[in-house]
């Protein structure tokens, strides 16, 4: 059973000191960190990054969870760490940050390791952590490590069933669990989460989104799937989050000159469209649409982030 939410708290049922994060427009910004060029210093490249998202008044950091860097950021010998590992190192750092995955596969791992993981990143973070979901989607990275990848109805199936084992041993007590889709001898999963830690089911296929009316704290979804997700959540505690990739310049030469390095073989007036590039007002525009939708929270990713430099890049998205 899903907790209550607090509709000041975003994704969260319990605040830090310092309160919630969120923009002028009523939104929470999250970076998602999807590419790691952090040459031969990786842990002081990604602490970098994390105080820069920090300081620029981000609300979280979320890390992708994929075993083979995806096509769509880089190539597959890029580094793609473990995120929970990871998250790990940046709860150690003296930031405010939620920290979490966006999204962790149900194939990847039992669904009681990945609530074991949460739970200690949540005492180690003192109650920043939530957990990204997902059915899991790219065969090749699963084949390569031997992992099965069940049909798409059995990965939905284990998605439910996953949040349910979850929520069952983050709950108070030791007892057995029976439940609609899990039974459990006993819920002895210690050190407890300090706070209530929010489930974000990723996905926009319909049943997907029924499943995080239901389940989750929230559902995250591209901006051209918001519709439906409101729709779906509509009368449920359910957030709507949205998963945005732009291109973002300082002005409108400087976005250009961004598109002309990433678009790679795509025209670049196509590739602009896809991409929503504009200048930081021009987002804002963007943004302040969507908070006007009920959209609750934006999980944030460039493809040009190189370092704390791009970061504070994007801070005029955030007051």
């Amino acid at each position: 059973m899903r907790h209550n939410t607090d509709p000041t708290v975003g994704l969260r049922h319990t605040t830090r000191a310092g309160g919630d994060r969120r923009s002028s427009q009523g939104l929470r910004f999250v970076l998602q960190v999807s590419r790691f060029p952090w040459g031969e210093r990786p842990a002081e490249w990604l602490a970098g990054v994390a105080r820069a998202a920090d300081g620029a008044g981000f609300a979280g950091l979320a890390l992708m969870d994929h075993l083979v860097q995806i096509p769509q950021v880089g190539r597959a010998w890029e580094p793609i760490p473990e995120p929970w590992v990871t998250l790990g190192l940046l709860a150690g750092l003296d930031t405010g940050l939620e920290l979490g995955t966006l999204v962790t596969p149900v194939t990847f791992r039992p669904a009681g390791v990945v609530a074991k993981a949460a739970a200690t990143l949540d005492v180690l973070s003192g109650g920043r952590a939530f957990v990204g979901l997902g059915a899991g989607w790219w065969a090749r990275e699963h084949a390569a490590y031997g992992l099965p990848f069940p049909p798409p109805r059995e990965r939905v199936d284990a998605v439910e069933a996953a949040i349910e084992t979850m929520r069952a041993l983050w709950a108070p007590g030791t007892k057995a669990y029976a439940g609609e889709r899990v039974a459990l001898p006993e819920t002895t999963c210690y050190p407890r989460p300090v706070h209530d830690i929010p489930v974000v089911v990723g996905g926009s296929s319909e049943r997907i989104l029924r499943l995080a009316a239901r389940r989750a704290d929230a559902v995250n979804v591209r901006t051209e799937h918001v519709g439906r997700a409101l729709d779906a959540v509509a009368g449920t505690e359910a957030r709507v989050t949205v998963l945005d990739l732009p291109v973002v310049g300082r002005d409108r030469d400087d976005t250009w000159a961004r598109v002309e390095r990433l678009r790679g073989s795509t025209a670049a007036a196509a590739y602009a469209e896809r991409t929503h590039a504009g200048t930081p007002a021009e987002q804002r525009d963007r943004y302040g649409a969507l908070a006007d939708r009920g959209v609750d929270t934006v999980f944030l990713a460039v493809g040009d982030l190189e370092g704390p430099d791009d970061v504070e890049r994007l801070a005029p998205l955030l007051v």
